[in-house]
C-alpha cells in the first residue's frame, strides 16, 4: 500500500491496539478482554509473524523444551497441558508456537497477521498507527514488540575485512554446519554458554567476552529474580536504556556446562580489539585464527516505529512510570510490555495485566 493510498484510507477506530501477540501482547489482550473491552471494535492486535508464536516460532531447533530458560503460562491456561508427557525432547519453536495457537483460540483474541506496523504517529487525540494493512487510530497503545527483530552486533575495527562468516545468535540453526571450522564465540549470556557448548561438540571453539562471566551454582531463588526486576526497573524509571540481566543473576551452572568445563570449552578470553582477514587479534599482539565468528551479543528493544512520538530522552533511554513501569512518562497513552523489566516471560504476564488495568483506567473504558 503507497502513502498516497495510506493518506487517503479511512482509519478504523478502536480504543486500545496492541502491537506484537508474543507473550507480553497476548497477556495485555487476555487483560483487556477480562476488562470488559471488546475484541475488533475495542481493541486489536497486530502481528508481524505469519503465524502464532511469538519469537519462539523463530529460534533454532535444538532448543527445546530441556533447554530453554523457562516458558511461564499465560495468565488462564497452563502450557503443560498443552504440551504432553515426553515434551523435554520437544522444541520449543514447536511447542510455544502451539500453545499460542491454542490460547489465541480460547480466548478468542483478535490477532491480525500478518501486519506490519511501520510508524505510530500523534493526530489530535489519538494515535494513527500506520501498517501494510491499512491504518487504525487508537486512543491507546500497548506495544509488545519485543527485540527479536533488532539482533545487535558492535563494531570491532576490520569487520567487513573478515572472510568467513559472521552471524548473530538469531541466524543460528544448527551446530553441524560449523563441522571442521574454527568458532569465536563472542557473548556471556545464557545463549552465548547453551552455543558455546553445543558448537564445541562438533569443532574446535573459542570463547571471549566483554566481561568475567559470573556463574551460579545456587539454585535460582525467587530473590534473585526479584534483584533482577528491581535492577532493571530502576533504570527505565530513570530514563535509561535496560541493563542486564545476566549481570545480577549470574549464569546457572547446568549439566551440560560442569560436562562442558571438563571439555575445557569454558575457558573464557577477554574481548579482541581488532577482527582481521582470516581472525580475530587482541591488543597484546595475540592471534587466532578464525572461520566463523557468532555473536551471541543480544538484542535491542523494536521501538524504531514509535519514533515520531519522541518518547525517548537525551540518553537514549524511555522514563517509564506506573505500577510495574510499563506507562510511558511523557504519553500515558502508550505503555511499553516486555521492556525493561517485563522482558521475562513471568514479567510479561504481569506487565500485560498492569498496562491493560492502568490504559483502561486512563482511558476511562471497560468495567
Amino acid at each position: 500500500m503507497s502513502t498516497d493510498d495510506l493518506a487517503a484510507q479511512q482509519p478504523q477506530l478502536v480504543d486500545v491496539v496492541v502491537i506484537g501477540a508474543g507473550q507480553a501482547g497476548l497477556s495485555a489482550a487476555y487483560y483487556l478482554r477480562k476488562f470488559g473491552i471488546e475484541p475488533e471494535s475495542g481493541f486489536v492486535v497486530l502481528d508481524h509473524a505469519s503465524g502464532p508464536g511469538g519469537a519462539w516460532q523463530f529460534r533454532w531447533p535444538s532448543l527445546t523444551l530441556s533447554t530453554v530458560n523457562g516458558v511461564h503460562d499465560l495468565p488462564g491456561m497452563s502450557f503443560a497441558e498443552t504440551t504432553g508427557t515426553d515434551a523435554e525432547q520437544v522444541p520449543a519453536s514447536v511447542a510455544v508456537p502451539h500453545y499460542f495457537e491454542l490460547y489465541e483460540k480460547q480466548f478468542e483474541l483478535p490477532v491480525h497477521r500478518p501486519v506490519h506496523t511501520r510508524v505510530v504517529c500523534p493526530r489530535e487525540e489519538r494515535l494513527q498507527i500506520e501498517t501494510d494493512h491499512g491504518v487504525f487510530a487508537a486512543r491507546g497503545l500497548i506495544n509488545a514488540t519485543g527485540t527479536w527483530e533488532r539482533p545487535f552486533i558492535p563494531h570491532y575495527r576490520g569487520a567487513e575485512s573478515f572472510r568467513g562468516r559472521q552471524l548473530h545468535t538469531k541466524d543460528y540453526r544448527t551446530a553441524a554446519e560449523f563441522e571442521d571450522k574454527h568458532v569465536v564465540v563472542v557473548g556471556g549470556g545464557i545463549s552465548a554458554v547453551q552455543l558455546l557448548d553445543e558448537i564445541s561438540r562438533v569443532t574446535t571453539t573459542t570463547w571471549v567476552t566483554r566481561r568475567e562471566p559470573e556463574f551460579r551454582d545456587e539454585p535460582f531463588t525467587p530473590d534473585i529474580g526479584r534483584a533482577a526486576v528491581a535492577m532493571v526497573e530502576d533504570r527505565v524509571r530513570r530514563g535509561l536504556p535496560p541493563g542486564s540481566v545476566v549481570s545480577v543473576t549470574g549464569l546457572p551452572v547446568t549439566p551440560a556446562i560442569r560436562a562442558a568445563r571438563e571439555r575445557g570449552v569454558m575457558n573464557r578470553l577477554p574481548m579482541f580489539s581488532e577482527i582481521l582477514p582470516n581472525g580475530v587479534k587482541w591488543s597484546d599482539s595475540t592471534v587466532i585464527d578464525a572461520d566463523v565468528i557468532l555473536w551471541c551479543t543480544g538484542f535491542r528493544s523494536s521501538l524504531d516505529h514509535l519514533a515520531p512520538l519522541h518518547l525517548r530522552g537525551p540518553g537514549g533511554g524511555i522514563q517509564m512510570t506506573g505500577r510495574l513501569a510499563t506507562q510511558v512518562e511523557v504519553d500515558p497513552r502508550v505503555h511499553l510490555v516486555g521492556y525493561g523489566p517485563s522482558s521475562s516471560t513471568i514479567g510479561a504476564n504481569r506487565a500485560g495485566q498492569a498496562a491493560a488495568r492502568e490504559l483502561t483506567s486512563y482511558l476511562g473504558i471497560g468495567e
